[in-house]
């Protein structure tokens, strides 16, 4: 069996909260337009300089809508960035420092956008994209066919959560709390860390229920008994200021703070790539880190650009200005971004990659879907592009 991304997922879980309890968005964004940018017409390239090394376009293929977890991605576009709505895409002047680097780029939605495909299938299936969204247990699920490897740490903490109802359990403050109760956990059956859950003894067979499929409904009919997987990003804000039929705070713990410590969403390449696009990779992933920096520094204008893209592409998700600034927010008060124990933005803990390789080895070789013979936690993911320097300043240390 398949073990399906549990981020590929979490999207219906707004899509059916949006189509069940929200006004849905409607907006007539910009047409197709063409590949074209003309950019070299506009824009004289400053100090970074990407077009000797890299391809003319960047392409970007993230696992869903565009929302304010992809903020530093969408902080790289120059002015005048082109929605196409047809397409699904946003792409523009590829910018660096207010300068153009003398390339342009591309954000692509996944999700329904490619019929809710796997990143690493899609970056095989359309050569012309060169990075993708990819969790690390998914880069080992897929490493025997379809090897990629990180390269840019998008979060420090993967934003997967399980929420409860702080009235209804008062002395539950963790997951492991939440084993010692009779609540349901509904989760959405084949997450790998809900095997690992189980494996620890941190939740009973007896009381997960595999059969969540997005909507709030089940949450909401069960009048807070039930406790339910989501996204610490998204469902706290949702729950206490979009459902009305909740509209009061959620608890919460993330499952990386159960001892499932992966790295959601991370930025990767073909691992073939690693080589061949090594010169490209070395300029360009500073360009991102310093773009994820920026973001967090002043978010509104680019959660503005997000909204804007997701009324335009008008998939029937909403997702407004306040779920945007709250999870700008999020992200960096509960650690989800961060420079983790070091100076930089978006590195790798080798050792962090290790466990969760082999924490998924055999959960995912009795589903069928067996790592490469001899992966290693260096094919996973490498911090050889990164600049050490580049990191949140409130974090730093020294």
């Amino acid at each position: 069996m398949t073990v399906r991304p549990v981020h590929a997922v979490r999207p219906a879980t707004l899509c059916a909260a949006a189509l069940l309890f929200l006004t849905a968005a409607c907006g007539s964004g910009s047409g197709a337009g063409s590949d074209g940018l003309g950019s070299a017409d506009k824009y004289k390239v400053g100090s970074t300089d990407l077009s000797r090394v890299c391809p003319k376009k960047v392409v970007i293929q993230t696992d869903w809508n565009p929302q304010a977890e992809q903020g530093g991605l969408y902080k790289l576009l120059g002015p005048d960035p082109v929605i196409d709505s047809s397409a699904k895409q946003v792409r523009g002047p590829l910018f660096a420092g207010g300068s153009w680097t003398g390339v342009d780029v591309e954000i692509r939605a996944g999700g329904p956008a490619i019929g809710n495909q796997p990143v690493p299938v899609q970056m095989y299936t359309d050569p012309d994209i060169m990075l993708g969204w990819v969790n690390t247990d998914e880069a080992v699920q897929n490493s025997a066919d379809k090897p990629v490897t990180q390269v840019f740490a998008t979060f420090d903490k993967a934003p997967w959560m399980i929420m409860w109802d702080p009235k209804k359990y008062p002395k539950v403050k963790t997951i492991k709390d939440l084993g010692k109760t009779d609540a349901t956990v509904r989760y959405f059956d084949g997450a790998t860390w809900m095997d690992y859950l189980l494996g620890k003894g941190i939740l009973r067979r007896d009381q997960i229920d595999g059969s969540y499929d997005g909507s709030p409904a089940a949450f909401l009919a069960a009048g807070g008994k039930d406790a339910q997987q989501g996204f610490a990003t998204v469902e706290p804000y949702l729950y206490e200021h979009d459902l009305k039929e909740w509209d009061k705070p959620v608890a919460h713990q993330l499952i990386n703070d159960t001892g499932y410590p992966l790295y959601a969403v991370a930025l990767s390449v073909r691992s073939k790539d690693v080589t061949a696009q090594s010169k490209c990779l070395k300029k360009l992933i500073p360009v991102v880190q310093q773009s994820t920096v920026d973001y967090f520094a002043d978010p509104a204008p680019v959660n503005k650009l997000i909204v804007k893209a997701v009324d335009a592409f008008d998939t029937g998700w909403v997702y407004t200005k306040g779920q945007a600034a709250d999870s700008a927010k999020r992200q960096l008060a509960e650690g989800i971004v961060s420079n983790g124990d070091d100076r930089t933005i978006g590195d790798f803990d080798q050792a962090r990659v290790r466990k969760i390789l082999d924490i998924t080895t055999p959960i995912l070789t009795r589903n069928g879907t067996a790592p490469a013979d001899g992966l290693k936690a260096q094919d996973v993911a490498t911090n050889q592009f990164l600049d050490p320097s580049i990191g949140l300043a409130e974090s730093k240390k020294g």
